[in-house]
C-alpha cells in the first residue's frame, strides 16, 4: 500500500494499472493513460514481479462498517456492552475487544475503528518454501541446473507422491522467484530461467513472426501423412535454424514423439553446406526413426531433393509466415535461447560442445511428456521396437 501511496496511485488507477498490464501494454502506454512516468509504472509492476495482486476481501467474520457504526450510537446512547452485542447478534467478549483496542468508549469512532481493522487485517502468509528447507534446496537446486519452474513442480509430484509437504506449484516458485520480498529465493537464480526475465510478463505482450521463401518442388506440409501428425509413429522431425552474431548458425533437429533434440554445427547457411551437415546426422540415426522431415520456408533447404535422396527422408514445408505448424520445433529453439542467448556467436561452439548441450536438454522432464526426459522417451520407443 504505502509503495502505490508514494506514486499517489488511487485504487482505482491500481485497478487500471493492472488491467491494462494484462492486456499487454506497454509501461509507456500505461504511463500515458494514468497520467504517471514509465518508470512509476515498471516500479510498481516490478515490485509484485509482475504479478496482480489479489483483491483485498473482509472475513466474514469481521465486524461490518455498519457494525461499527451501530457500536459508536450504542456507546453515545449510553447502552452496555452486552446491550449492543445482543442487538448486533454478536459475543460480549467481541464487542468489549473492539472498544477496548479502539481507545475505550470515550474515545471510540466508527470510522477510525474500522480503518484501523482494515489496516491490521494485513497478515501475509509465509509461503511453502518459506517454511520448508529441504524443499527450498531442492527447488533452488533443480532451477541452477536449468529446470523451468513447471519441471520442477512436475517432477516433485512424481518424486514424492502423496507428500504434499514436498509439493509445491510452478506459480508458487516463480512469485518466489520474481517478488524478492519474500526473502526465499535468490534473484541470482532467474538467469537459470529460459527467459531470463526477473518480473512476470503479460502473454498477450509477446508477438510471433515467420519466415517465408521460394523453394522449388517443394511438398507442403498439407501432404504429410496422417501419423505424423498424431505422433503415434517416431522418426518424424522438426528442424530449423537458430541465428546468432556475425551471420553464425546452428541447426536444431526435433523428433516430435519424444521431442529428442539434436543440434548440428555448421560453417555456413549455403543451401548445399546445410543439408550435406544434415543428412550427415540423420544418417547416424536407425532407419526406423529416420521418416520425415518438416522444416520452414527457409531457402537453406533449397536443396531439399538432394537430402532427400542421401536420407530418404522426405522433407514437407510449412506454409509461409506460419510458424506454429513446426510448433514443437520451435518451442525447443526457445528452449535453447536458454544456453544461446540472442546475440550470442555460434561459430565458436564445436559439435562437442553443441552434443553437451542438447543431451543436457534432452534430460530435462518435459510436460507434455508427462515429466519423462526426451532421452528415456525415445530410448523406450526404440526397444519396443527391437
Amino acid at each position: 500500500m504505502a509503495r502505490f501511496e508514494r506514486f499517489g496511485f488511487t485504487t482505482a488507477q491500481k485497478e487500471e494499472l493492472w488491467h491494462r498490464f494484462r492486456d499487454g501494454q506497454s509501461l509507456r502506454e500505461i504511463g500515458r493513460a494514468l497520467g504517471k512516468q514509465a518508470g512509476s509504472i515498471r516500479y510498481v509492476i516490478s515490485s509484485k514481479g509482475g504479478f496482480s495482486p489479489r483483491p483485498r476481501r473482509r472475513s466474514c467474520c469481521a465486524l461490518t462498517t455498519t457494525e461499527r457504526e451501530e457500536i459508536s450510537r450504542g456507546i453515545a446512547v449510553g447502552r452496555g456492552m452486552r446491550e449492543i452485542a445482543r442487538q448486533l447478534g454478536r459475543a460480549p467478549s467481541t464487542i468489549s475487544r473492539e472498544i477496548a483496542r479502539n481507545g475505550g468508549r470515550r474515545r471510540y469512532r466508527a470510522c477510525r475503528a474500522d480503518i484501523q481493522a482494515w489496516k491490521q487485517a494485513r497478515r501475509p502468509k509465509r509461503c511453502l518454501l518459506a517454511t520448508n528447507g529441504r524443499l527450498r534446496r531442492i527447488v533452488a537446486d533443480k532451477l541452477r541446473i536449468n529446470w523451468s519452474p513447471e519441471q520442477v513442480a512436475g517432477w516433485l509430484r512424481v518424486r514424492f507422491v502423496g507428500n504434499t509437504a514436498m509439493q509445491i506449484s510452478h506459480e508458487t516458485i516463480y512469485r518466489s522467484l520474481f517478488i524478492q520480498a519474500r526473502g526465499v529465493l535468490k534473484r541470482e537464480l532467474t538467469k537459470h530461467l529460459r527467459t531470463k526475465r526477473v518480473s512476470r510478463r503479460s502473454k498477450k505482450a509477446s508477438l510471433k513472426g515467420g519466415m517465408s521463401g521460394q523453394i522449388l518442388g517443394a511438398v507442403s506440409i498439407r501432404e504429410r501423412p496422417a501419423e505424423v501428425e498424431d505422433r503415434a509413429v517416431p522418426g518424424h522431425w522438426e528442424g530449423d535454424l537458430i541465428e546468432g552474431a556475425g551471420n553464425s548458425q546452428i541447426a536444431t533437429l526435433v523428433e516430435r514423439h519424444s521431442r529428442f533434440t539434436m543440434l548440428v554445427k555448421l560453417p555456413e547457411k549455403t543451401s548445399v553446406s546445410v543439408v550435406s551437415r544434415l543428412a550427415r546426422q540423420i544418417r547416424k540415426l536407425p532407419v526406423e526413426l529416420r521418416r520425415s522431415l518438416t522444416w520452414d520456408r527457409g531457402k537453406e533447404m533449397a536443396a531439399h531433393k538432394k537430402f532427400t535422396l542421401e536420407t530418404d527422408v522426405q522433407v514437407y514445408f510449412c506454409d509461409p509466415r506460419s510458424p506454429w505448424q513446426r510448433g514443437t520445433n520451435e518451442n525447443t529453439n526457445a528452449l535453447l535461447r536458454q544456453y544461446f542467448p540472442k546475440g550470442t556467436d555460434l561459430s565458436v561452439y564445436s559439435q562437442s560442445e553443441l552434443n553437451k548441450v542438447a543431451k543436457s536438454l534432452n534430460q530435462r522432464p518435459r510436460k507434455t511428456l508427462g515429466f519423462q526426459t526426451p532421452a528415456d522417451k525415445l530410448q523406450a520407443t526404440v526397444a519396443s521396437t527391437d
